[in-house]
């Protein structure tokens, strides 16, 4: 397996709240949700983004199932934090997660949260994420009304945000890793024989927004994309998209910028 991996905070200086893994037998991409009110942890998302890499890539050698090692890397995150952070703050940090790992002749893989992952087989292309478009969806549209730096927006969002929380892992709403180890048990998951897949892309929503934001390349051309010129250059693009609609005139978004990643596996 070749591994091709960047990653790239939506800021100079500013903390980059996304997260990869790339161990012998795994690769993991985590994105970390952006905290737009308390979270009663003094630690913070770009940390609990890379504590759960961490124990993922630790769980994922002893336990047979992909939910399974997510559960119990959960179950370790929140024990590192329980004493001195408030797990039970409603707005306490989360991620998306994808995982992607080799079990004998298959290749299992997990997605949870608005997170990418493409699979290319001969000729075939799966495109698999677990967005949350459905929640908040009035209160999106409310902020998408007012331009990036626009306090209107500022305002709109802390709102949206609260309605988020108030559906995060809870029946109706959606799923992402958090403190409950229980929600592991929602993810997408599934698995691909070992000489069927071609190629992997695992993206955070940060790179995928040049298909599902700005609607400049397709998923397949993106893959094409990072198979041609590596995963930097894609974040290159997004990064001119962002530059030329700083805004969000052309493209309503929450965020000017976002944290980008994207992981190129090549079995071929």
């Amino acid at each position: 397996m070749r591994v091709v991996a960047a990653t790239e905070p939506g800021a100079p200086g500013r903390a980059n709240e996304d997260h990869l893994e790339v161990g012998a037998d795994a690769v993991i991409v985590i994105d970390g949700a952006t905290a737009r009110t308390d979270t009663g942890c003094i630690h913070g998302v770009a940390w609990y983004a890379a504590q759960l890499g961490s124990a993922v890539q630790d769980r994922q050698y002893a336990e047979h199932t992909l939910t399974s090692a997510l559960a119990r890397a959960i179950e370790d995150v929140a024990a590192l934090h329980r004493d001195t952070c408030d797990l039970e703050h409603p707005g306490t940090p989360s991620a998306a997660i994808a995982i992607l790992r080799k079990a004998g002749n298959v290749f299992q893989w997990l997605v949870l949260g608005d997170v990418t992952l493409i699979l290319k087989q001969h000729d075939s292309v799966q495109v698999l994420t677990d967005d949350h478009e459905h929640v908040a969806a009035a209160e999106q549209a409310e902020a998408d009304r007012y331009p990036i730096g626009d306090p209107r927006k500022t305002e709109a969002m802390v709102r949206m945000k609260r309605v988020e929380l108030a559906h995060r892992n809870v029946p109706g709403g959606f799923w992402v890793a958090s403190t409950d180890p229980n929600v592991a048990s929602h993810a997408l998951t599934g698995e691909v024989p070992s000489d069927e897949l071609q190629l992997a892309l695992l993206m955070s929503d940060g790179t995928a927004r040049l298909a599902d934001v700005f609607g400049l390349l397709s998923h397949r051309e993106l893959l094409d994309l990072v198979i041609g010129q590596g995963p930097q250059e894609a974040i290159r693009r997004v990064r001119q998209a962002e530059s030329q609609d700083p805004e969000g005139r052309r493209w309503p978004r929450n965020k000017r910028s976002d944290d980008a990643t994207a992981v190129l596996c090549d079995f071929r």
